[in-house]
């Protein structure tokens, strides 16, 4: 089969088996896949990941083990975290957290920028026929944002301030207005902007003058983090949803002293729910598709990852 490996710092369109599922795993045939920043932030070096990149797809089951309530040929999307099932951390139900844990795409498994893939059964979720696949792809980022509304108790009173206008920052916004607070997105692309208005969420270039109850970190930039400290009020909340926010080589210390003098508390965000993600597609209360910025043939996978990682890009798709 083809699949869009990265090896030795570079992304490239190789010729490797279909890969066969161990035990307790399900083989899936990948209709059509998404292009992330941590997958970008892979190819500069990031957890020093050699192999299949892509974690953001859906699928449809190729084969399975017997006596699953899951069929062949259905649509599925899937957790991206293989934990061992054994440790404390999963037997805590900290699935996500186990140490012997693989991810797709990102560590220690090969991922979805393939035409098949292998995940545990317990990680797939059947997808309802009413989404169609150019939204279901978004079910792993979707449910990162809402991952902010598990770990904060985030009210309609609240101000809060979503900073980058990313792909993540979009779905964060999203899904906080979703929640009834006050969410106002400070970004650096004017074009993204727009389609946050068109969404009723105000977005602006500059941050605004008021301190915020809750300010999330999307844009994957040491800066910003800075930036979310000076906009926190004391005794607020930071989430931290940027899995790369240092530079490497950056010279200028992050000054971590506003976090103790305002006591801020800072939370660490990562996957979420896939369940709420589906509902919300379902019920069509989030439309995902203006986030779409192209889609390519993942034959023109090179291409693709190219036109990902220039400014001003949102989604950009690959379809095996």
């Amino acid at each position: 089969m083809r699949a869009l490996r990265l090896a030795n710092g570079r992304v490239e369109l190789a010729e490797v088996p279909v890969p066969e599922p161990p035990a307790g795993e399900a083989l899936v045939r990948v209709r059509l896949a998404g292009i992330c920043h941590t997958d970008l932030e892979l190819a500069r070096g990031y957890m020093g990941y050699t192999g299949t990149l892509g974690h953001e797809f859906v699928g449809e089951i190729a084969a399975l083990p017997s006596g699953t309530a899951l069929t062949v040929g259905q649509r599925v999307v899937g957790e991206i975290n293989a934990s061992c099932g054994e440790c404390a951390a999963c037997r805590a139900g900290w699935g996500r957290h186990c140490p012997h844990r693989t991810v797709l795409g990102i560590l220690g498994r090969d991922g979805a920028f393939a035409e098949y893939l292998t995940l545990p059964l317990a990680n797939l979720h059947p997808v309802p026929s009413s989404v169609p696949d150019e939204m279901a792809v978004f079910v792993e980022p979707l449910a990162a944002a809402l991952e902010i509304l598990e770990q904060v108790a985030v009210r309609p009173t609240d101000r809060v301030v979503v900073l980058g206008d990313g792909k993540l920052g979009q779905l964060v916004a999203r899904v906080l207005h979703q929640a009834g607070a006050h969410v106002v997105v400070v970004g650096r692309h004017p074009a993204k902007l727009a389609l946050l208005e068109a969404a009723g969420i105000a977005a602006r270039l500059d941050p605004p003058s008021e301190r915020a109850d809750v300010v999330v970190e999307c844009t994957g930039r040491a800066a910003g983090v800075a930036q979310a400290m000076r906009l926190v009020r004391p005794r607020g909340t930071l989430v931290l949803k940027s899995t790369v926010a240092i530079e490497p080589g950056a010279t200028e210390p992050l000054d971590l002293a506003p976090l103790v003098v305002d006591e801020i508390t800072v939370v660490g965000s990562r996957c979420g729910p896939f369940e709420p993600a589906l509902r919300l597609l379902e019920a069509r209360r989030l439309d995902v598709l203006p986030l779409i910025s192209a889609e390519y043939a993942l034959a023109a996978g090179v291409a693709a990852f190219a036109h990902a990682g220039q400014r001003g890009t949102l989604k950009v798709l690959l379809r095996p």
